[in-house]
């Protein structure tokens, strides 16, 4: 057997990488190059020397500020021209500029575009005042010439008129103008005119009111043109408002009830001339400041274009400088303090690669000194790393999410490729559901190339990371649809005639026998004849329940199997016989019996009822079987597979830990040494190991960590044999949906004749399809496939104790690291 296994071909993604730790001696002035071409490589995972120091007691720190400083300033100019609706366009730029020129330019072009900002701001303020100033004269006058024949000769113009504007308060405008020659008279009405934004106006009059007791007169009036707020550059709506009123304490309370709203008071004479002649030159003002706006405006985008060109291009030099300073500060300097010595982990097959980027960095850096590389023994487990595709990569995802391999420990992934669309399908089958599915997937991996450079949401980066397993899913999914011959629940001659017929006029109707066989089987999937018919529900759930024990069994057994090659590549002979020959016996000597009396009696046509054999298997082994007998010698073959079965739990139980005792006493008591063998390696992993005690071996420990680990498969065999019957469980839901959904929605609503209600109920079967049998339906079944071999199928030989090879690589930068 062990030498079947040896010479079987290797699997890429069978175990992962071998990795080496490294130990690399640089000298300082070539280190910022090694760095930089093992960034570009990709293939070193560095450790850090330094995770005692804080970021600011680290050698390169300060260069790590400076980027980040460029990091902020390119953020800046990125927002800038988001904000100005410009489209970078990409620029030819020199590709050895160097980071003290990049970070003078940067800082010119911030200082640049900061000045050209204040004063746009400004101007744009000042336009603001002189818009709403216009917009108040010409609002106002209508309030001023309705109010001047109600006044007669006791109205004056304003004795002082305010203007008002953001926290402070001036009063520049003052008209006088005596209708009457009382001096001494302040009975005069007096207003105040400015304007507002329309969200504050009720609760400004509100406020108004209960100021002066309802002593004043509130007219307003919308605002014809909306006005630009300078801080949120957003339009924002506004009324004039002119309030009149009487007295100088009613003027204060006005005044500073306008300063708290944020409300603008601007003069108006009540001359008609006057007002005339402060619009035309208010016009004249705003046409010249619009030109000048255009204009900063016209310079600001073309600052913004120069720098938008080679953005991109700085933005990932920087990303990149700050990423070799961070690593750099990984490392440690030695005592001579003119070489950095960095220590990390690398596949065994980029060794080579690793040597030609150093050599290549000495030789570019004018070093006289060659960097050092060289292997080292280590005490820690390597990291894991497995080489994928945008095909493999999903797969393996859904392994990690589980748990990262132990190193080289057999890898789930490779299986998983198959057996979980496999599984997904069962429960999901319905070949027209699957085309659906199989569209959806057809379109992401078309269109491939463009999603990939496009920034999408969490649930369309999710989907169109797993393009290869929803094409696989929808590949089994039609053929499992096929074989329950399913299309959105109906069901087709396909593969040729039924080979039942009604004994009555209808099946759904006989009250004898529904079906009587009357030609050959139907050649593939499931007669169409049992559609419909009495015995249509018995007959499937007796055909998918029966067909959920069998993938379980068989799923649950490559489990085993892959545990035994896992004990054969690390040379544990132990697990090989007290672990992997026992929990093969129990397992198939009550599940593997259980799977053989399916079949036979599927092929034997028998009715002997499998629940009964099962139960009285435990309960009265040495009885007659009488009619549930399927095959000779049946009875005391379920005796020996019982005490097998019984057999195998204290196998699994007491061996092995008195056997870890006794290679225990040898290697550390009776001091007899050799070579160390690789199985005994991983029993250090385990609880009570040599490493984690101090050569104590914790036989208590030991003990109960087996016992727990035994009962677990035990009980887990029964119950995970259990689990898999939410295969037949999902499956009979997805079917009878969709044969709800096609018989109460859409032929319900096709046996009306009227076209509205036709279109009605196709809608909200098209609706239904696509949301509950697509979406939620495909959600459900993608989840218990996930449990089904995270739980059932994992747990019975992978570890995933293991931590991923995270290498350090300018790839797998992001703009988050900015």
């Amino acid at each position: 057997m062990n030498r079947f296994v040896d010479n079987l071909p290797p699997m890429d993604l069978m175990r992962s990488e071998k990795m080496t730790f490294v130990q690399l001696i640089i000298p300082a002035e070539s280190s910022h190059r090694a760095i930089t071409y093992l960034g570009e490589l990709g293939l070193v995972q560095f450790r850090d020397l330094n995770a005692e120091k804080s970021p600011f007691q680290r050698t390169f720190v300060n260069q790590v500020k400076r980027c980040a400083e460029m990091s902020r300033k390119l953020r800046f100019f990125k927002d800038q021209i988001n904000k100005a609706g410009l489209m970078s366009s990409p620029s030819v730029l020199q590709s050895d500029i160097h980071l003290e020129d990049l970070e003078i330019q940067l800082a010119e072009h911030e200082h640049e575009l900061i000045e050209m900002n204040s004063n746009s701001e400004k101007l744009r303020q000042s336009y603001n005042e002189l818009l709403e100033f216009k917009i108040v004269l010409e609002k106002a006058c209508s309030f001023l010439v309705s109010s001047h024949g109600a006044v007669i000769s006791e109205e004056r113009e304003l004795k002082e008129n305010v203007f008002s504007i953001g926290n402070y308060v001036e009063t520049p405008f003052l008209y006088e103008q005596e209708m009457t020659p009382a001096p001494s008279n302040h009975s005069g009405l007096r207003f105040i005119s400015g304007i507002i934004c329309k969200s504050k106006v009720l609760r400004f009059e509100r406020m108004l009111f209960r100021a002066t007791r309802g002593n004043m007169l509130f007219n307003q009036a919308p605002a014809d043109e909306q006005i630009i707020d300078p801080i949120s550059n957003e339009m924002v709506e506004k009324i004039v408002f002119v309030v009149f009123f009487s007295g100088e304490q009613a003027r204060t309370k006005i005044l500073k009830i306008c300063e708290a709203f944020g409300a603008n008071c601007y003069p108006v004479p009540e001359d008609i001339s006057k007002q005339r002649q402060i619009t035309s030159e208010v016009s004249a003002r705003l046409a010249d400041l619009e030109t000048t706006l255009e204009a900063g405006i016209r310079h600001r985008n073309k600052a913004l274009a120069s720098v938008g060109g080679p953005l991109t291009i700085w933005m990932e030099m920087v990303r990149r400088e700050k990423s070799v300073y961070d690593t750099l500060n990984m490392l440690n300097f030695d005592v001579t303090k003119k070489c950095l010595v960095g220590e990390g982990w690398c596949p065994v097959f980029a060794k080579t690669q690793i040597q030609e980027a150093l050599q290549r960095a000495t030789f570019d850096s004018n070093s006289e000194v060659d960097i050092i590389f060289h292997s080292m023994d280590a005490l820690e487990s390597p990291p894991t790393y497995f080489r994928t595709n945008n095909f493999t990569g999903p797969y393996q995802e859904i392994v990690d999410a589980y748990g990262v391999a132990r190193y080289q420990e057999a890898n789930p992934a490779v299986y998983t490729v198959i057996t979980f669309p496999f599984l997904f399908a069962v429960m999901f089958g319905d070949w027209g559901h699957g085309i659906c599915l199989l569209l959806g997937a057809l379109v992401l991996i078309a269109r491939e190339s463009k999603l990939s450079t496009q920034r999408l949401g969490s649930f369309m980066e999710m989907l169109f990371g797993g393009r290869y397993v929803l094409l696989l899913m929808s590949l089994f999914s039609i053929y499992c649809g096929l074989i329950y011959n399913e299309f959105f629940s109906v069901p087709y001659h396909i593969f040729g005639a039924s080979a039942y017929k009604c004994r009555d006029n209808t099946c759904r109707d006989a009250r004898t026998t529904g079906l009587v066989k009357y030609r050959e089987p139907y050649p593939f999937g499931v007669d169409p004849s049992w559609r419909g018919s009495r015995s249509e529900l018995p007959f499937l759930n007796s055909l998918k329940m029966k067909m959920s024990i069998l993938f379980g069994v068989v799923h649950m057994n490559l489990g085993i199997i892959l545990s035994y090659f896992n004990a054969h590549f690390f040379g544990s002979s132990l697990d090989i016989r007290y672990q992997f020959v026992p929990q093969m016996i129990f397992l198939n000597c009550l599940f593997g019996y259980l799977s053989l009396l399916i079949i036979v009696k599927w092929c034997t046509g028998s009715q002997a009822d499998l629940y009964h054999v099962m139960i009285y298997m435990f309960l009265s082994p040495f009885d007659n079987l009488g009619e549930n007998q399927l095959f000779w010698g049946q009875r005391p073959l379920q005796v020996v597979l019982l005490l097998l079965s019984v057999i195998a739990v204290p196998w699994m139980l007491f061996p092995k830990p008195f056997m870890q005792k006794k290679l225990h006493n040898e290697r550390f008591q009776g001091r007899t040494y050799g070579v160390l063998n690789s199985f005994e390696v991983d029993l250090e992993m385990e609880p009570g190991s040599t490493r984690q005690h101090d050569d104590e071996f914790n036989f208590t420990e030991v003990f109960v960590h087996q016992m727990i680990h035994s009962i677990e498969f035990v009980l887990g065999s029964v119950s995970n044999t259990a689990s898999y019957l939410r295969l037949w469980a999902l499956s009979l839901a997805h079917s009878e949906l969709s044969t709800v959904f096609y018989e109460k929605v859409l032929l319900l609503a096709w046996g009306y004749d009227n076209l509205i209600i036709r279109l009605l109920g196709l809608a909200v079967f098209s609706f239904a399809t696509a949301f509950i049998l697509l979406m939620m339906e495909s959600l459900s079944a993608f989840l218990h496939a996930l449990r089904l071999h995270w739980v059932e199928f994992q747990n019975k030989f992978y570890h995933g104790d293991g931590y991923k090879f995270r290498p350090f690589s300018f790839a797998s930068l992001t703009e988050d690291e900015n």
